[in-house]
């Protein structure tokens, strides 16, 4: 309880986000040496210390989500997903509500547009249904068109859905009785805090939690520039498989998914498809994964690559790996000063694992 009281303190500071609690907790070994650091390191990078949460917010929060049935998954421990832990930015805490075991099976995304044709929700359905008799569970979003048709379909056999908002809170609307049902007989997992509304700039964070803790990801329609693609982008910035499946060149809906194929998406016909494009990752998920935090090097604080790497940032972003090189410091005093920055209130972190500093 002590841990996950620290826990969720450190990550609903603001100004702190997945990446730099997780290298928080480990740098410093547990989450109560992480919050005491903070005020220091926020100090040395120039900024002033963030209001740390207090533990009376924290334990009102876990309060309520035990309230509604819920329990929370920690980053490396117990049942939290472990393809998803592979990624930087894993969140730190999950609230989940429904049947935890599907968590020990391999699973695979399913996402797609949400005014989705009549044909394109059939197909979906028949895939979740047809990749759940051989013991996958389908992942997706839960939002209207594919996602429903997916959820539907894999529903007897196991389906997740990872939705933007609260645990507690129905989006859309028309998904409740949906959702209810999956509350019972499937799995709802959600980043944000009980009660929250999904707004706009959550769904991102969504969809790299279903990318990520899939071994692949199949795109069922999605129009150029939409959410589906963002999640395919994010699967194949993990190193997942990308599938799509192919459709009317004279349906806008289909112009994504053939763009996929175009760019070496591999195109699916059938369940078969999938499970053969995914069969590399079944024995990552059931083995016990290196944690993310081994492959750390040591984050041990410099005052001289503090300085050099405040002068190599700027209001554009750059990869952390060319500051590291045009730097010359250890990859662990770089990661500290980023990390000092950071809780200095100075430092943004961008997609793709960039950087750069807040204007003045």
């Amino acid at each position: 309880m002590e841990d996950l009281v620290d826990r969720l303190r450190l990550l609903r500071t603001p100004g702190i986000g997945p990446v730099t609690c997780r290298q928080l907790i480990a740098r410093f070994g547990t989450p109560a040496a992480a919050l005491a650091a903070v005020p220091d390191l926020a100090r040395r990078g120039g900024g002033r210390a963030p209001t740390i949460r207090s533990r009376d917010d924290a334990e009102r929060e876990i309060a309520r989500v035990e309230k509604l049935g819920a329990t929370w998954l920690a980053l490396g421990q117990g049942l939290y997903p472990r393809l998803l832990a592979e990624l930087e930015d894993a969140p730190p805490l999950l609230v989940a509500k429904g049947k935890l075991n599907l968590l020990d099976r391999q699973a695979v995304a399913i996402v797609g547009a949400r005014n989705a044709s009549a044909a394109a929700c059939r197909f979906a359905r028949g895939l979740a249904h047809d990749l759940g008799q051989h013991d996958l569970v389908v992942v997706s979003g839960l939002a209207r068109g594919i996602d429903s048709a997916a959820h539907d379909g894999a529903l007897e056999t196991g389906t997740i859905a990872v939705i933007a908002g609260g645990i507690d809170v129905v989006y859309p609307p028309e998904n409740e009785e949906r959702q209810e049902a999956l509350y019972e007989r499937g799995l709802v997992l959600a980043e944000m805090p009980p009660g929250t509304e999904p707004r706009a700039r959550h769904f991102p964070y969504r969809n790299r939690i279903i990318a990520g803790m899939a071994s692949g990801t199949v795109v069922v329609e999605a129009a150029p520039r939409s959410g589906s693609l963002i999640t395919a982008r994010l699967a194949a910035e993990a190193g997942r498989e990308v599938m799509a499946v192919p459709g009317s060149p004279l349906d806008p809906r289909a112009q994504g998914c053939n763009q996929l194929i175009r760019d070496g998406a591999t195109l699916v016909q059938s369940a078969e498809d999938v499970i053969e494009a995914i069969r590399p990752f079944a024995s990552q998920v059931r083995s016990a994964p290196v944690p993310f935090e081994a492959a750390l090097e040591a984050l041990n604080g410099d005052s001289d690559a503090s300085a050099l790497v405040e002068e190599l940032l700027g209001p554009s972003p750059v990869p952390v790996d060319e500051i590291i090189r045009l730097s010359g410091a250890p990859s662990g005093a770089v990661q500290m000063a980023l990390l000092e920055l950071d809780l200095a209130g100075r430092l943004e972190r961008h997609a793709g694992g960039r950087v750069s500093l807040r204007p003045a």
